[in-house]
């Protein structure tokens, strides 16, 4: 539905809500029913009135205004209103630590925070001194729509409602080459950074990932990724409210226990989700079963329980997916090629925040795992050599297009070593390109360790073997001082389980797993790792802790 003429978040929030008016934008899944269901009509009013208020408090075109809150219509609607107001939004994930939120807020310069009053207790830790207070509190959660709005907010420490007044906001008034969104990444090398990002590049990401799927008012999304991220906020949010579907959200973290009757109720046609989330529905519950059943025990009545095993996937996931979005980690290739030989309609995205985020994807049911990753419109992708990987054909994966980030706020120098003179954006992961320009990803340039001959070897891929063991929660593999490779191991409840010392366990699983490895790549030793691995959003270990 490329039919919207749309050039910046204001263009996206004004022009959806004339074209989808009554259709169901947003809804909220609170104790197992759908509640707080928000139109596009309402949602470009409430936007409108978002940015009023923001005015009112003195917000001016490019100041900073902080969003902390959980998934919810509200978040989508305050986003919009920020950009409305001309204003620059400062997404914050929720697990941010203490430390984090208020380095952010300072580093920043933030002029306002939307918040909720779950969030606002964590402002309560800020270390005594920082006087937060100064800075206007909006509930975003106390939100009541009438004629006008009544929104509590908090200034110099006082709480008060407000009325806002609906105003009209001239769609021309922006431009999208300005500062919309400042995103402080949380990722696995430590430095978090605040990363820029246009109108521009947001919509062009956004715009450029229907090239794999096609949305429409029909699609039902279910959210289960933080907005505060840019790969639910590009291509769960920007991109599905352009199509004019519906997206639901949960009020609790989607653990499978909350996560199978959700589905069931909403009976989703698109999800995006990590990795971890399919590899656990697969290692604890498809796999076990597969093994079991006597079809896949033979080769040539294997395919047919693969499946009728994937039929039942999708099922269990409400009956209506057809578009499941994978990203943001690598996916073990075991659960890759089960959800390819299933008929599971996966498509795999590649991206980072720096890109707005999406680089390149495919569409479900039209590729396999030897086929790579497609360039969406607009984006150019190339392979430079690097003096770290002596596989041929292997470098650093750059890219080019609208998509590309402004730079790091207040970090020249970082900009500088991030983008190259000629505009091409250095992403730090290796990979290769074959026929047609199909991408195929090895892993993290920082993450990668050289074998005794110079050989490649990329823990990523072995971590992703180690994973698809019932024995192993989580793993991380690096290499010692004396030159051995390790596999730092948390054993999953199965193990602790199993008959016979513990020791005999993480010999048979470092047997197994050698089976499987090239001689070069092969594990001299398991260490046990007691306490859970501390993560990014999207499930990624933060290996500059461990190694």
């Amino acid at each position: 539905m490329k039919n919207l003429k749309v050039t910046t978040l204001a263009d996206l929030c004004l022009l959806t809500s004339e074209k989808y008016g009554k259709h169901t934008a947003f809804a909220m899944l609170e104790d197992g029913v759908i509640t707080r269901r928000v139109s596009y009509e309402q949602m470009g009013s409430r936007s409108r009135q978002i940015s009023s208020l923001l005015k009112q408090l003195g917000i001016v075109k490019g100041d900073r205004v902080i969003l902390f809150a959980d998934n919810s219509p509200e978040w989508g609607m305050s986003y919009f209103g920020i950009a409305l107001a001309n204003a620059v939004s400062v997404p914050l994930l929720t697990g941010f630590s203490t430390e984090q939120i208020q380095n952010i807020v300072k580093h920043s310069d933030a002029s306002a925070i939307c918040l909720t009053n779950i969030t606002a207790e964590r402002l309560t830790n800020i270390e005594e001194g920082w006087e937060y207070s100064k800075i206007p509190l909006i509930y975003i959660d106390t939100i009541k729509v009438d004629k006008d709005m009544e929104i509590t907010v908090s200034v110099n420490g006082n709480k008060q409602q407000m009325t806002v007044p609906l105003e009209n906001s001239d769609i021309n008034a922006y431009n999208p080459e300005d500062l919309a969104t400042l995103i402080y990444t949380s990722g696995t090398s430590g430095n978090s950074k605040g990363v820029m990002l246009s109108s521009r590049n947001l919509i062009s990401s956004a715009l450029s990932s229907l090239d794999f799927v096609n949305v429409t008012t029909k699609d039902r999304v279910l959210s289960v990724l933080p907005l505060a991220h840019s790969y639910e906020c590009s291509l769960g949010f920007l991109a599905t409210v352009y199509g004019g579907s519906t997206i639901t959200y949960i009020d609790r973290p989607p653990s499978p226990s909350v996560l199978l009757p959700a589905v069931k109720l909403v009976r989703p046609t698109i999800m995006l989700s990590v990795p971890l989330l399919i590899e656990k529905i697969y290692n604890n519950g498809v796999a076990p079963k597969l093994a079991a059943n006597k079809l896949y025990k033979f080769p040539l009545t294997r395919p047919l329980a693969i499946r009728v095993a994937g039929r039942k996937m999708i099922k269990a996931l409400g009956g209506k997916i057809r578009f499941f979005g994978i990203g943001g980690a690598p996916l073990s290739k075991a659960v890759e090629d089960f959800l390819h030989r299933a008929g599971f309609p996966y498509a795999i995205g590649y991206g980072l925040t720096e890109a707005a985020p999406l680089v390149a994807g495919n569409a479900p049911l039209h590729f396999s795992p030897k086929t790579g990753l497609g360039a969406p419109t607009g984006v150019t992708m190339r392979i430079e050599k690097c003096p770290a990987s002596n596989e041929p054909g292997v470098g650093e994966i750059q890219v080019k297009g609208p998509n590309v980030m402004m730079g790091y706020y207040k970090d020249s120098e970082q900009t500088a070593e991030a983008i190259t003179p000629d505009g091409w954006l250095r992403t730090g992961d290796l990979g290769r390109m074959e026929k047609k320009g199909r991408l195929f990803i090895r892993g993290r340039l920082k993450a990668l360790i050289l074998g005794p001959s110079g050989e490649n070897i990329y823990p990523e891929e072995i971590e992703g073997l180690l994973n698809t063991s019932t024995l192993v929660e989580d793993a991380l593999v690096y290499s010692s001082e004396k030159g051995e490779l390790v596999a730092m191991v948390r054993l999953s409840e199965a193990a602790k389980a199993a008959a016979g010392a513990i020791e005999h366990v993480v010999e048979d699983l470092r047997t197994w797993v050698n089976t499987k490895l090239a001689v070069f790549s092969r594990l001299n030793r398991i260490e046990i790792r007691h306490e859970p691995f501390e993560k990014t959003p999207t499930m990624k270990i933060k290996r500059y802790l461990y190694v």
